[in-house]
């Protein structure tokens, strides 16, 4: 079980390092640093498509590495 577990870490990192260098890039230096903080607070720009769905996606395997390093180390040892 703990193998399995394991594997399945691996594989949802993998995932996850790959879903986040697909996403595009939100800054534009240090111009969009200074000024695209309050565009993004106020929520002016909005993902959409493809960049919507690779959000989604890294947010929920994030979650599922958070739970399977939790069960590998505190529940399978």
């Amino acid at each position: 079980m703990a193998v399995f577990v394991n594997v399945l870490l691996v594989i949802d990192a993998i995932i996850m390092i790959i879903l986040v260098l697909l996403q595009s890039g939100k800054s534009a230096g240090l111009s969009g640093a200074i000024s695209g903080g309050a565009e993004q607070l106020f929520g002016k720009q909005k993902a959409r498509g493809l960049d919507l769905v690779l959000h989604r996606a890294t947010i929920i395997t994030g979650v599922l590495f958070f739970i399977l390093a939790f069960f590998s180390a505190f529940v399978l040892q």
